[in-house]
């Protein structure tokens, strides 16, 4: 019988960690540092890759994603060494997607010309606003001038280009919204991933917002309000979402984060990076050291994951439910069944859908555009 994980299918995701700047509003793993000691990196990672190859080995690798922290600070040849690395270690699937994030700031036709040769086929900017007002604001070192130029150079040379931006920003109308949110599709990118501004503890922004030094932020009223207009004019504009902040046109969708959100299994390498692996039958949540010197310390002497923890069947089928309820897909709820060995609680399922909340079709269960406004509510009452 296959594994569960075949599903969602297998990727690889490598966390660079450096970047120029600190974002205020940034709570990933990301950190400046002077001065980065390339060829050991290059060293640590590919020993990762090897380790991980002999844990499971014979696998189709679907995707790999470099994130961060900004992976277009990556020199090229350390990035063509990881990507042929990986593709020594397993045989990869005829279309493997190869996501690099970039910043608008690291962006040089050169620099792109090489990533696509070393093996990239797709990018992701991180634009964030259209607003230069408001790129100073982030923290952005980038004009939305640069922006624009960084995306057309990356569609010269990769199939497929994303970008990301922020709404529901400071002193932003929903006017205001609507305007960036069209002229961001009239630069005809095939996959945009558009996010609710999140104050999150531990940053400068969540500093600022406990002092009460973070004016302008809009209420909830006008945050969904925004949410909604985006369904609607990104719908109308042929990039429907398919999952909850991810648009794309047909056949653009991110390969790698399906993996994610369709609970399939990948490696996470690099300082802090996640990952869900199934060795021998049973699912484990993997978690890397999350200092860079830690990481790389413990890379080059043995293992660089600070914990590799077995999965009980009730926290699979919570992952499973918790991701795929994302995606405008939905679930498989005879597959959640299998996971936890025990069904949904048909009067939920059942009340849920009189209310309108989800839809069912046969045992495909997804979340209505009204359930989706309140997905986390929804998730909570159909968990046990």
């Amino acid at each position: 019988m296959a594994e569960d994980w075949q599903n969602g299918g297998f990727g690889l995701y490598v966390h660079w960690p450096f970047c120029q700047a600190k974002c205020p509003y940034c709570d990933f793993n990301s950190h400046v540092a002077a001065s980065v000691d390339q060829a050991r990196w290059r060293a640590a990672f590919l020993r990762e890759i090897a380790r991980h190859a002999e844990l499971v080995p014979h696998r189709v690798l679907n995707s790999i994603f470099f994130g961060g922290g900004t992976p277009s600070l990556m020199p090229p040849g350390t990035v063509a060494g990881i990507i042929d690395a990986a593709r020594a270690a397993w045989p990869t699937a005829n279309d493997l997607e190869v996501t690099l994030e970039a910043n608008p700031t690291s962006v040089e036709a050169g620099r792109f010309a090489a990533y696509a040769d070393a093996g990239v086929n797709r990018v992701s900017l991180g634009v964030q606003a259209l607003n230069d007002a408001d790129l100073h604001r982030l923290g952005r070192l980038h004009t939305v001038e640069e922006a624009i130029q960084a995306f057309e150079i990356a569609r010269k040379y990769f199939s497929h280009t994303s970008f990301d931006l922020i709404y529901a920003r400071q002193d932003q109308s929903l006017v205001d919204w609507e305007a960036e949110l069209r002229r961001a599709l009239d630069l005809a990118a095939d996959h945009l991933s558009l996010y609710q501004l999140t104050i999150e503890p531990g940053t400068a922004f969540g500093a600022r917002h406990a002092a009460g030094k973070l004016p302008g932020l809009p209420e909830e009223g006008l945050a969904a309000d925004m949410y909604q207009v985006t369904q609607e004019i990104c719908g109308a504009a042929g990039l429907p979402a398919y999952e909850v902040s991810n648009h794309a046109r047909s056949g653009s969708e991110s390969r790698h984060n399906l993996i994610y959100w369709r609970y399939g299994d990948y490696i996470g390498i690099g300082p802090g990076a996640h990952g869900r692996l199934t060795i021998d039958g049973l699912r484990h949540a993997t978690e890397a050291w999350s200092r860079p010197e830690d990481w790389l310390r413990r890379a080059e002497v043995g293992t660089a994951e600070r914990l590799v923890e077995p999965l009980s069947p009730q926290e699979q089928a919570t992952e499973f439910l918790l991701m795929g309820l994302r995606l405008s897909e939905g679930i498989d709820m005879a597959r959640f069944e299998r996971l936890s060995g025990a069904p949904l609680d048909a009067e939920t399922v059942a009340h849920l859908a009189e209310i309108g909340m989800i839809r069912l079709d046969g045992t495909r269960l997804r979340a209505t555009k009204a359930g989706r406004a309140v997905l986390n509510a929804v998730i909570c009452d159909l968990l046990p």
